[in-house]
Formats: structure tokens, C-alpha cells, sequence
């Protein structure tokens, strides 16, 4: 006799969650709000009913979705694996990638949905500053900024050079970035050749000696 094939473990509702969160996530930044149970159903792999059993309705789904994106955790955790013994350009660039990803994976979201998360319980950035700080502290005496300022300059770029209507034009890539983070549009000033320095001629003004006045000597 044949054996019959072992069916395979059935799923434990968080599991099933978690998977239905990653199959909607990439349709919410396509289709918005108008995603369909059945597009949802079809990318996951299962039956329709299956998001039902998993969260009661679409829009909670689409909620377990939107706050998983605007969970920092996960981020934060990412950004603290940053080894700060590998060189400063690569620490940079690392940290401009995994900014880039997260802003705009969020923002592409959120503009699909034509909503935004609730606030935060803190300040992020308070945390961004932090794990900075910690990841470039074998080169403070190569920055000219605190880390904290470091960390608000790293966060500016990204978040403009992510979002397309404040950018403005050709996109830039992680390398580019990292380096104008860096080194800025003509680097310190000692990085300039000599030849590079233009002076202009001095003129000297004529030198006009006023007469000398002795005011008398008291005894």
C-alpha cells in the first residue's frame, strides 16, 4: 500500500497573521484601501475565508499591517547590528540604506492609504541618536558634529532624498548620499590642491603719514 503524504502542520494564528501581513503589505502600497479580500487571499496562498478566521475583517488586517510598518522596534534592532569596528564609510552607508528602506517603505504606505499612524509614545530620533552614537564613537574625532547632530543630518538627508515630492528631480543612490553625508559638496578645506585657490590681486592704499604731534612733558 501507498503511503499518504504527510499533510502539513497547520498554521498557529499568529503564523497565519504574520503571513497575511507580508501578502498585504506590498498590495496596500498598490492598490490602497480598494484592495480586495480576494487579491489578499490569492497572494497569500489560501482561501478567502482564512483572512476572516485570521483578523475578522479587512480593515483589521490592513491595521495589523499599517502598525507593523510604524513599529521602530524592528528598526531599531537592525540599526543596533551595525558592527562600529567596520570603517566610517561603510557604517554611513548602511545607515543611509536601512533609512532610505524604512521611509520609504512607510511613507509609499501611508500615501496609499491616504492616512497616518498614530503618534508615537516618544521621540524616535531620541532612540536614532543613540544607536548613532554608539555606532560612530570609534570616530568622533573625524566628525565635526556631535553625534547627536550626526544623527539628525544622516536622518534629514534620508528622508528628503527618499520622498520624490521633496527631492525633486534625478534620484540618488546610497553611494552618492554617503558620500555628500561625508565629505560635503567640496570637502573640508584642507582637501583643496593649492592650484584650486585663486587670489585676488591686493592693492594696498596708499600709506599717508599724518604729522607727529609731541604733547608737552609734565614734570
Amino acid at each position: 500500500m501507498s503511503e499518504k503524504p504527510l499533510r502539513a502542520p497547520a498554521l498557529s494564528v499568529e503564523d497565519r497573521q504574520s503571513m497575511l501581513i507580508d501578502a498585504v503589505t506590498p498590495l496596500l502600497a498598490e492598490h490602497g484601501q480598494s484592495v480586495t479580500t480576494r487579491q489578499i487571499a490569492e497572494c497569500a496562498g489560501v482561501a478567502e475565508g482564512t483572512i476572516f478566521r485570521a483578523f475578522g475583517s479587512k480593515d483589521e488586517l490592513i491595521q495589523a499591517a499599517v502598525d507593523r510598518q510604524l513599529d521602530p522596534e524592528p528598526f531599531r534592532v537592525t540599526l543596533r547590528a551595525i558592527d562600529p569596528s567596520q570603517p566610517l564609510e561603510e557604517k554611513v552607508r548602511a545607515i543611509v540604506v536601512l533609512m532610505r528602506e524604512r521611509f520609504t517603505t512607510v511613507f509609499t504606505l501611508m500615501t496609499a492609504l491616504g492616512r497616518m499612524g498614530p503618534p508615537h509614545r516618544h521621540d524616535p530620533r531620541q532612540d536614532f541618536t543613540e544607536i548613532l552614537g554608539r555606532a560612530l564613537a570609534p570616530d568622533l574625532e573625524r566628525l565635526n558634529v556631535t553625534p547627536d547632530r550626526a544623527a539628525q543630518i544622516i536622518r534629514m538627508v534620508a528622508l528628503a532624498a527618499s520622498i520624490p515630492q521633496i527631492r525633486v528631480g534625478a534620484a540618488f543612490d546610497a553611494d552618492e548620499l554617503t558620500s555628500l553625508l561625508l565629505y560635503g559638496l567640496v570637502g573640508g578645506a584642507d582637501s583643496r590642491p593649492d592650484d584650486s585657490i585663486t587670489h585676488a590681486p591686493v592693492t594696498h592704499a596708499p600709506v599717508t603719514h599724518a604729522p607727529v604731534t609731541h604733547a608737552p612733558v609734565r614734570a
